[in-house]
């Protein structure tokens, strides 16, 4: 079986016929608009029964690259950057960088048709692969966890560096962005490298770390000490207290952000990203803006339905634009 692109997300999809020739999968990659395909093991044939409509999209004007970075440690950290071919500037493209890196989840090299706004003004993606997740197995889950958490942020930072040393954006034109845990990423590398980037969207962001995993009666609590380790052991509560971004928020230059919130979230509480807004405005020394957006119908998710969901990525995609110096 192979497939005819070097970056690409496939999984087995649902086929009910137990006695069928043909075992049904789901393909992606970051060009490739979600599709079906029927394999038949006996003839090594492929097939193509659905491809996913994209409305004014047009794949020869779009291709992608695979790029590595080594972080201190040595470890190839692997990206995926997509772009428009004929707005790809032969260096210091504005670009933007986007990770998760926890519980071992894949950020996969897929179709994202709600990117195509930032590309067709000239905005590279890139996806960093990073510690934390399990795009490269189990042992890339495990050696960003726990005690080993900090490898996810400082893989992004070395992400970040790599895209600047080999001239694919410069600190005055790369925006990250990150929700939830990625929220969290977030919030560590701007504390430990805010002159790497001219703006930030951290979305419903895991801020508070210390507080919120010292204390069992929130529902979740228990279950995330699995993640990132229980605060009643001292090596935990040391190691968590020495990246939490909440905690670690200094009197230095920050760059632009936007800070998303749901009222209704029962993961991240709408008070933990509020508190740390607040700290921010205290402590740093810069004018660059620093917003508060909360939606007071909304949970970790976002809001419900198509239409909301896209109001809410056009607000942020907005505010990169505009932070981006691109007012089209």
């Amino acid at each position: 079986m192979s497939f005819p692109e070097t970056l690409y997300s496939v999984s087995c999809s649902v086929n009910k016929e137990f006695e069928s020739a043909f075992v049904r999968l789901s393909y992606s990659s970051l060009v490739t608009p979600p599709s079906i395909y029927d394999y038949n093991f006996a003839t090594n044939e492929m097939v193509l029964r659905k491809e996913k409509e994209t409305p004014n999209y047009y794949r020869s004007l779009y291709d992608y690259e695979r790029v590595w970075a080594v972080a201190d440690d040595g470890m190839r950290v692997p990206m995926s950057i997509v772009y428009r071919k004929d707005k790809r500037l032969p260096k210091d493209n504005k670009m933007l960088l986007t990770a998760y890196g926890s519980y071992g989840i894949c950020e996969e090299p897929e179709f994202c048709a709600s990117w195509l706004p930032l590309l067709d003004r000239g905005v590279m993606v890139a996806i960093a692969h990073i510690r934390g997740g399990g795009e490269m197995g189990r042992h890339w889950y495990d050696l960003g966890k726990f005690l080993n958490k900090k490898n996810t942020f400082n893989d992004f930072i070395t992400c970040a560096k790599h895209l600047i040393n080999t001239e694919y954006t410069s600190p005055s034109n790369l925006a990250i962005s990150g929700g939830s845990a990625g929220g969290l990423l977030m919030g560590a590398v701007i504390n430990a490298r805010p002159d790497l980037f001219k703006a930030v969207v951290a979305a419903v962001p895991f801020v508070d770390v210390m507080a919120t995993m010292s204390d069992p009666t929130i529902p979740l609590t228990v279950v995330e000490w699995e993640e990132w380790g229980n605060p009643m052991q001292k090596p935990y509560f040391d190691y968590m207290l020495s990246y939490s971004p909440y905690n670690n928020v200094k009197a230095q230059n920050y760059p632009a952000m936007l800070v998303t919130t749901g009222l209704n979230d029962s993961r991240v509480a709408y008070w933990e990203p509020a508190k740390w807004v607040c700290k921010l405005r205290d402590y740093k020394t810069d004018q660059n803006p620093l917003l508060l957006k909360c939606k007071m119908g909304a949970g970790h998710g976002g809001g419900s339905g198509r239409y909301e969901r896209l109001e809410e990525r056009s607000v942020e995609y907005a505010f990169m634009l505009d932070q981006l110096g691109i007012k089209e």
